[in-house]
C-alpha cells in the first residue's frame, strides 16, 4: 500500500470525525448496546487497534498500546482526532519499511497479551487488518448514529478525491 491508498483512508476518517464535531455530545458518548458501545468508544477502538498492531506489535514503540478503560470515558473528540495524528504518524513509518520490508515474517509474542501468544505476521497483513477493521467499525458507527436519528456521511473510500 502506498502512502497515496492511506490518504483515502484518513479523508474517509476525517469526514467521520468532522460530522461527529456536529453532533449532540451526548450522542456522541450514548451506549447503544452494541459494537464498541458509543461513537466515542468505537472511534478510540480504532486508533488503539492500529497503535497495537502497527506501533506495538511491528514498530516496538510500546507494550501497553490500549486505552485503559478509566481514561477512556474522559476523552473528547479533539483528543482522538490527536490520537488519530498518531495513527497517521505510526502508519507513515511503517510505509516507509516499503517493498520487501513489508512482506518479513515477523514472529514474536503479542506485547499487550497477558497471556503470551506467539504470532507470525507480515506488517502489510497487519497494515491491511488495521485497515478493514477501520472501516467495519465505521460501519457500526454509521449504524448507531442512524439509530440516533442522524444521516451519516459517506465513508466509502469510492467518495474520495485522488
Amino acid at each position: 500500500m502506498l502512502q497515496h491508498e492511506y490518504g483515502w483512508v484518513r479523508q474517509t476518517r476525517g469526514t467521520l470525525l468532522d460530522f461527529c464535531g456536529n453532533i449532540d455530545p451526548d450522542h456522541f458518548t450514548h451506549t447503544n448496546g452494541f459494537g464498541w458501545q458509543s461513537v466515542r468508544d468505537t472511534l478510540v477502538h480504532i486508533a488503539d487497534c492500529y497503535v497495537a498492531w502497527l506501533g506495538s506489535f511491528v514498530l516496538l514503540k510500546t507494550k501497553k498500546p490500549l486505552t485503559p478503560r478509566e481514561q477512556l470515558h474522559n476523552l473528547s473528540l479533539e483528543e482522538i482526532k490527536a490520537r488519530f495524528e498518531q495513527v497517521d504518524s505510526i502508519v507513515n513509518e511503517l510505509l516507509k519499511l516499503q517493498g520487501h520490508e513489508l512482506d518479513v515474517l515477523i514472529e514474536r509474542e503479542i506485547p499487550w497479551r497477558e497471556t503470551p501468544e506467539l504470532l507470525s505476521i507480515t506488517p502489510r497483513k497487519l497494515l491491511m487488518h488495521t485497515i478493514t477493521h477501520e472501516f467495519h467499525h465505521k460501519g457500526q458507527i454509521a449504524a448507531m448514529l442512524r439509530q440516533m436519528g442522524y444521516e451519516p456521511p459517506n465513508t466509502d473510500v469510492l467518495g474520495t478525491e485522488d
